[in-house]
């Protein structure tokens, strides 16, 4: 299994994420050729070049706007009034291209994801939203390109680090606006994702960086265990006076390596087989790892079960909702565990009796 690892020691943007990707191995004359398949293809040029970032080589993504030869920034200013789009027009430029259909999902999902902050900044309808530095030429290739970039590498799974913000304001097509953003913050809230503030006046965390990272990566915090093949790095454009870059690397996922889960459980002696069972159902649709119930006794002797979830760390609150919503129970318990796991895929056979998935899991020189 492919896992992408973003490391965003100094913030996201989608120029960034391009370059990181790159630089990783994407062949910019693939991302050309892909990129034409679009209809807006006659409006833009792009380029990549090696930069030093603090003695550090990476590689710099730019979109070239025909009508105003726009250089790509890492902030907020991008100020393409003529090129201000609906979420609707957006939708439109992807659907009506030749795009793959699973690069078509990927990129409208993560613009799903902006103009759902967006909106509701704007205290409006995402259909009423028109987007400035999202909806402009430049923003759309990034997002676009990143959708390409993951698809040309099949890639797996993706994970992140914390993200890392500044301070301060910046200037963009709304004015003078705090760090975070305000559409940065609206897509923080009620997240899991963890956000660290760097003492850098100016902002690290673009909308379109934040939007990329929520919509792709499976969990934010350490690197999973994974044997590396290679690294890249995307150069951000301002000075930060640090290295100013997005590091990515991408790995193997290593069979039988200890992963980390978290278990969250409760006590039940007051609960019917029915609510039990709805309660089952629903933390195995949230996307539970597993759910069990153990038989015990509690206090008087009462017969009762332990319900156990297992569960992504992140994901703790979500499923401990779901348990106070859907059982008796006032409380729940929840403690880290690691775990081995053995390396699984899936194949299809056709037999005389149709067809037949089996399951093969391999750990060192164990095969089931």
């Amino acid at each position: 299994m492919k896992i992408l690892f973003f490391d965003c020691f100094s913030g996201i943007s989608g120029d960034m994420t391009v370059g990181a990707l790159l630089d990783l191995g994407v062949n910019i004359n693939d991302l050309k050729t892909e990129l034409a398949n679009i209809s807006i293809s006659d409006e833009f040029s792009i380029e990549a070049e090696d930069v030093q970032s603090y003695g550090i080589r990476c590689k710099s993504f730019r979109v070239n706007v025909q009508e105003h030869d726009h250089e790509h920034e890492h902030n907020h200013e991008h100020s393409h009034e003529n090129n201000a789009r609906t979420f609707a027009d957006i939708c439109n430029i992807i659907d009506e291209s030749k795009l793959k259909t699973s690069v078509k999902t990927l990129s409208k999902n993560i613009f799903t994801e902006i103009a759902n902050a967006e909106a509701r900044v704007h205290g409006k309808k995402v259909d009423e939203v028109h987007f400035h530095e999202v909806g402009a030429i430049d923003s759309i290739v990034d997002i676009i390109g990143t959708a390409i970039c993951l698809d040309l590498l099949e890639v797996d799974e993706v994970y992140s680090s914390a993200l890392y913000d500044g301070t301060g304001f910046i200037e963009c097509a709304h004015g003078t606006l705090p760090v975070p953003v305000p559409a940065v913050a609206e897509m923080l809230n009620g997240s899991s994702i963890p956000c660290i503030t760097r003492d850098i006046n100016t902002e690290l965390i673009t909308p379109t960086g934040l939007g990329i990272i929520k919509t792709i990566a499976k969990r934010f915090g350490s690197r999973p265990a994974i044997k590396v093949m290679k690294s890249g790095y995307g150069a951000g454009k301002r000075d930060t006076g640090s290295l100013n870059a997005l590091r990515v690397t991408l790995g193997e996922s290593i069979a039988g390596t200890a992963a980390e889960v978290t278990v969250v459980e409760t006590n039940i002696d007051d609960a019917t087989g029915e609510e039990l069972g709805l309660a089952f159902d629903k933390l195995i649709e949230a996307g539970a790892l597993d759910v069990f119930y153990t038989p015990i006794f509690m206090k008087k002797n009462r017969p009762a079960y332990k319900l156990s979830v297992i569960c992504e760390p992140p994901d703790v609150q979500k499923f401990a909702d779901i348990i106070l919503a859907y059982t008796p129970a006032i409380g729940v318990r929840y403690y880290d565990a690691g775990r081995i796991i053995m390396d699984r895929e899936t194949e299809e056979y056709e037999t005389e009796f149709g067809p037949v998935r089996v399951k093969t899991s391999k750990y060192k020189d164990i095969t089931k």
